[in-house]
């Protein structure tokens, strides 16, 4: 609500229009959904706050692309982390979500040989083109090839843990969408957004390292 004060995406009646169908979407959702089956709808809703993230961290960077725009250095920073992160969270929440309801994903851990390097090299990835992008702010290939590669990271990260460690790996989900947000903050200059995301953030890196110590 704090973020709607400033009006400088979009328009409000379509704002008015994106929270009617979300609203409506969240209700059928807990309604429909069985007690059981929580974690998991849980997972779905934290990786939403993720790809919300991406999607504004990519709005703002095809505004700042545009002739006659300027992108500083530390917005386009702001971007890119926000990108990382946010792919990161949503994929990884949608693999954490199947991975609960037994859809799709196999319940056990999906381990294969060079695992850590695919992550480092995809990790890389999105740190090269940062740094390309840094030079080039609006190769598109790039830009894109970045959001790719952040979501098959967090689909790698996940991937590789069983099915009954998944709600520790929520928390650090749930942890990664508030720094995400955090980040998205800074990309929108955004000082409420900014202090709710850092706090999340810490709260969810605590709860994980408890429950990973339980």
């Amino acid at each position: 609500l704090v973020t709607l004060v400033d009006q400088q995406i979009i328009s409000y009646q379509m704002i008015a229009v994106g929270m009617v169908i979300g609203t409506l979407l969240g209700i059928w959702m807990a309604r429909a959904v069985k007690m059981t089956a929580m974690p998991q709808m849980v997972g779905l809703l934290n990786g939403f706050g993720g790809g919300a993230s991406m999607l504004v961290a990519a709005a703002e960077w095809h505004r700042l692309v545009q002739p006659g725009a300027v992108m500083p250095g530390d917005i386009a920073v702001s971007i890119y982390a926000s990108t990382l992160i946010g792919g990161v969270t949503i994929s990884g929440s949608v693999v954490a979500a199947l991975k609960l309801q037994g859809w799709v994903v196999p319940d056990r851990p999906v381990l294969f040989p060079g695992r850590h390097l695919l992550s480092s090299g995809l990790f890389a990835t999105v740190i090269a083109t940062g740094v390309y992008l840094g030079g080039n702010p609006g190769a598109l290939w790039a830009f894109v090839v970045m959001n790719i590669a952040a979501l098959l990271l967090g689909i790698q990260l996940v991937i590789a843990i069983g099915g009954a460690d998944q709600p520790v790996v929520i928390c650090l989900l749930n942890s990664y969408s508030g720094l995400a947000a955090a980040m998205t903050g800074f990309v929108i200059n955004n000082h409420g957004l900014i202090i709710t995301g850092a706090l999340v953030g810490a709260s969810g890196i605590i709860l994980t390292n408890i429950m990973c110590k339980a």
